[in-house]
């Protein structure tokens, strides 16, 4: 088994902790630019939900195993549930963004012991995922002024 797998299980937990936070965010966002980010909080719960299961199956393809029920993923999460969804829209986007950050530091230095250790499939799967992520919140930041 690799020695990123655990990395790459503590990522797959946040993501998850990270959905369910789009998702919470998704039901919850109100005011004046409520379709605006209804509609972005859908498309990033989706993409989240994508890099779950991409890291979930790179683990297996290590020879690991992807942690599966809610209660491991959230005890190998440095992200936390989030219990106020009921903030205004322009805090739930600094959330996101905040989340992004801590996503994107993680991805980064995984993918870098993924490198030293001459794993390129994974380097190459974190790596897009980061650069993207980078986008996502440059636009984010853009969004709120």
């Amino acid at each position: 088994m690799s020695t990123v797998v655990p990395a790459l299980n503590g990522l797959l937990a946040d993501y998850q902790v990270h959905y369910q936070r789009m998702r919470a965010y998704h039901w919850n966002v109100k005011g004046p630019r409520f379709f605006e980010l209804h509609a972005k909080f859908e498309e990033l719960y989706t993409a989240a939900a994508l890099k779950v299961d991409a890291l979930a199956e790179r683990i297996l393809a290590l020879g690991g195993e992807p942690l599966a029920t809610l209660r491991a993923q959230l005890e190998a999460a440095s992200l936390k549930e989030d219990p106020q969804t009921h903030v205004g829209a322009e805090a739930l986007v600094k959330a996101t963004i905040r989340d992004f950050e801590a996503l994107n530091g993680s991805l980064r230095k995984t993918a870098r012991a993924a490198s030293q250790a001459g794993d390129d499939a994974t380097f190459n799967l974190l790596e897009p995922m980061a650069d993207e992520q980078e986008k996502t919140m440059w636009m984010l930041k853009a969004f709120l002024g």
